[in-house]
């Protein structure tokens, strides 16, 4: 099963690399690095939410819910599957963006950004989490397009998202329903 899961992975890296172009490369580094340390996440979507003293408690959710994936997705599973990057399996100047040094096994960049994106989907109306969507899809595409993640590690960050922002958000809502009631 591993085997034909990394087949796909490999053809994947094939094909999206056909995509290459310059103003390409250029759009896809800025969207990674949007994704670094969940920095856009806590700039359009911590900050001003802070300044509206409704909606502070999704600041709570958010920043709960990205812990937990940077814990379990960052410190735990990276370092249990150790999986290597596709980028390793490049030369140096086929290389994009700088070679990343930890494992490939989930998408960080991915994850956190689906966490925000869930968040967003259980808390906020359309016109916030749509764009959060758009941007997430485009985060995780770039991940794959500058060959640091494969195809499952994109979907397994997607799903680690999803999952911690889920819960977290049900929980914490729960939590904060049986304090004040």
């Amino acid at each position: 099963m591993f085997s034909k899961i990394q087949q796909l992975d490999d053809l994947v890296v094939k094909k999206i690399a056909r995509l290459h172009s310059p103003f390409l490369n250029r759009i896809m580094v800025i969207f990674t690095k949007l994704g670094n340390g969940a920095f856009i996440w806590w700039i359009t979507l911590c900050f001003p939410f802070l300044l509206m003293k409704k909606n502070r408690d999704i600041v709570v959710y958010l920043t709960l819910a990205l812990g937990v994936t940077f814990v379990v997705g960052e410190i735990i599973i990276k370092h249990i599957i150790g999986r290597m990057r596709p980028s390793s399996k490049l030369e140096d100047e086929e290389l994009i963006i700088k070679r990343p040094k930890d494992y490939s096994f989930p998408s960080g960049h991915t994850a956190s950004s689906f966490t925000a994106f869930t968040v967003t989907l259980m808390c906020c109306p359309p016109y916030i989490f749509f764009p959060v969507l758009f941007v997430a899809l485009i985060i995780g595409f770039s991940r794959m397009y500058l060959r640091v993640h494969y195809l499952s590690d994109v979907v397994c960050g997607m799903i680690l998202g999803i999952i911690s922002g889920s819960v977290c958000t049900i929980l914490f809502e729960r939590w904060m329903a049986h304090l004040f009631v």
